[in-house]
């Protein structure tokens, strides 16, 4: 059991050095510097510093097309290798790209230009944009699936042990995530990006090799067919009776036609169903109340990154370019303090935090968790608000220095970049206590039959999340809005984006009070029903 749970994590820390998940946009920011030189795409590259669309279709795609494909014909594990493989194709499709780009290195760009421009479609655009849909599809459909196979590895083992193994699966994330961004990023910026995208491939070959040999001692699960399709016929059934009954008045005159043709479907049975569907119907508004928690989540890796690009950022390197071999500061290095930050704090809670709060009977349950995740997720976006409000001082006094980032220029304000750290500290904090907990709720709570299935609607969300506050951004990116500025898209500093932090804060407030109202009545009618139970069985 501990050799299983062992190559779950190592599967996961190598998939996530490739992938990089939903922390790091570190494949788009680094595109943006090796296309600076055709505008469309450079155009398109900024704007993806403050969006994720294809994180979200990655997700919001994954619980259908994993349910109802995977879950008809595969085991989790077999889904698992499947999308492995799907992220290992098309990561060589990536790398393909970026070799042809090499290729072109040394022709002169202003004939590119002129080739291209007789092109229908941008240089590489369909390519770039249709490997990162299909990586996105992958991603998720690893992240749901491998998420939930963990958590079967560990079901015997206490009540304890979902809590403890979701806490060390999120550590082995975040590691492959700093390797990721600390080395991968690095080369990528200032090495070779045929490198640099080589390694994500060897990554993920890796993890698929490492879960393909350790399978045989996995606990696995036989298919049982899709969850998806009965909530979605039970749901009709509940908002739309008259559909449904001509739907099912369809159905029967089929199967009275041909009654020799009726075969036993595998599953749950349709009673099972409905009592599967009740409790979706309980746990689904506290995970959509969660959705403004990733708003607010998302911002570490769009606004935040921002933010700090136009803060004084000290020079790591020598300053005379031929000691340094002109190295330059990734901007995805931006994002280590968030990884670190989750690094120290997991192992601080599961060995010291935790077992002090149980031995009290203190320990709080999911869903408090949660609430407290919120909290701290409130006050890294006021504490950013106040930041860019001090930040904005300088500029509107003209007090600028200019600092080269990869290959962009930036007009930053004085202030140290390490005033960004008391933000991503909370919002560390703030995933602590409500990403790591909402998965061991939407596992610990879902009806076995629909671990998978629930696993990808809380992925799901967390997409929809980044893709409202992307929304969020583009709707006040608009003539007369606080984040407006046509001139630079990726130039902050004639915008007002503490309004826009102090908004989501708001947002924040508001849901996280919403969110506790639900909490409460559904762990009384959890408790409630735990009474029931224990006095029937007294009574029997």
């Amino acid at each position: 059991m501990q050799k299983s749970r062992g190559r779950v994590f190592l599967a996961e820390r190598k998939q996530r050095c490739s992938l990089r998940g939903r922390k790091e946009p570190g494949l788009g920011k680094n595109q943006k510097g090796q296309l600076a030189g055709f505008p469309e795409l450079e155009a398109e590259m900024k704007s993806e510093e403050v969006s994720d669309p294809a994180g979200f279709v990655g997700q919001d795609g994954d619980w259908f097309l994993l349910s109802e494909i995977g879950r008809r014909a595969l085991s989790r594990g077999l889904t698992v290798i499947a999308s492995e493989l799907s992220a290992l194709f098309n990561l060589d499709s990536l790398v393909g790209t970026v070799w042809s780009y090499w290729l072109l290195e040394g022709v002169p760009t202003s004939f590119l230009r002129r080739a291209f421009a007789q092109s229908e479609f941008p240089y590489c655009a369909p390519t770039l944009y249709a490997t990162l849909l299909l990586l996105a599809l992958a991603a998720s459909s690893v992240r749901s699936s491998l998420t939930s196979f963990g958590g079967d590895q560990v079901m015997d083992l206490g009540r304890d042990a979902p809590r403890r193994f979701f806490n060390w699966l999120y550590w082995s994330i975040n590691l492959g995530a700093v390797f990721s961004l600390l080395v991968g990023s690095f080369i990528q910026q200032n090495i070779s990006f045929l490198v640099g995208y080589s390694i994500p491939v060897g990554c993920v070959g890796l993890a698929f090799f490492v879960f393909l040999f350790a399978s045989p001692v996995f606990i696995s699960k036989p298919p049982t067919g899709s969850q998806v399709s009965s909530m979605l016929k039970l749901a009709l059934q509940n908002c739309c009776p008259w559909l449904w009954h001509r739907h099912a008045a369809r159905d029967a005159q089929g199967a009275h036609l041909l009654p020799g043709h009726r075969y036993p479907q595998p599953g749950p049975s349709h009673e099972e169903d409905i009592a599967n569907f009740r409790v979706l119907m309980k746990i689904l508004p506290v995970m959509v109340t969660l959705v403004p928690y990733w708003m607010v989540y998302f911002q570490m890796q769009s606004t935040y990154v921002l933010q700090g690009l136009h803060l004084h950022i000290p020079n790591i390197f020598p300053a005379d370019p031929a000691k340094s071999s002109g190295y330059r500061f990734p901007e995805a290095w931006l994002l280590l303090a968030n990884v670190v930050v989750v690094l120290i704090l997991v192992p601080l809670k599961d060995h010291l935090i935790d077992p002090f709060l149980l031995g009290w009977g203190l320990l709080p349950s999911a869903l408090q968790k949660m609430a407290l995740g919120m909290f701290f997720g409130f006050t890294s976006v006021i504490v950013a608000g106040v930041l860019e409000m001090e930040r904005l001082q300088y500029i509107s006094h003209n007090e600028t220095v200019s600092q080269l980032i990869g290959k962009d220029l930036y007009y930053a304000a004085p202030l140290s970049i390490w005033w960004q750290i008391p933000q991503y500290l909370l919002i560390g904090i703030s995933e602590i206590f409500a990403s790591i907990p909402g998965l061991e709720f939407a596992y610990s709570e879902a009806p076995r039959s629909m671990q998978g299935a629930i696993m990808g609607i809380f992925f799901c969300l967390s997409g929809v999340g980044s893709l409202l506050g992307s929304s969020l951004v583009a709707l006040l990116s608009l003539p007369g809005g606080w984040m407006y500025c046509p001139e630079d898209f990726g130039n902050i500093n004639n915008c007002q984006m503490d309004r826009y932090f102090f908004l989501l804060a708001g947002i924040q407030a508001v849901t996280a009070t919403l969110f506790i109202w639900i909490a409460r009545r559904y762990e009384r009618a959890r408790q409630g029903l735990s009474v029931q139970t224990c006095s029937s069985r007294d009574r029997g």
